[in-house]
């Protein structure tokens, strides 16, 4: 896993053509507005989320956010345990981001 600031994380996504958007956050939260191209599993769904993990290519990059940049912590390593070999986690989030968004 790694952590990468908001800059990081938007030009190394731009150049990646193996790349998956993961966004963990809660139904209500993603009607709010999500990253455009994102896919949503709710971190919160525990057993559900692993399940939901085991349908996903492994071999992909996988670009993961939450709201703050915890849940999307927990969810790389939850990833990484898994067999999920590239994860990389949004520093500060969706609150931070400055990219497009579909609201």
């Amino acid at each position: 896993m790694a952590n990468l600031s908001q800059e990081e994380w938007s030009s190394q996504l731009e150049q990646d053509d193996n790349a998956f958007i993961l966004d963990v956050r809660t139904s209500e939260e993603v009607e709010e507005g999500y990253i455009p191209g994102s896919s949503n599993i709710d971190i919160y769904l525990g057993q559900e989320f692993l399940e939901e993990l085991e349908k996903l290519d492994k071999t992909k990059n996988y670009y993961v956010y939450c709201r703050s940049g915890n849940r999307s912590g927990q969810a790389c390593a939850i990833m990484n345990n898994a067999g999920f070999k590239n994860t990389y986690n949004l520093e500060g989030g969706f609150m931070k981001w400055e990219g497009a968004v579909v609201d």
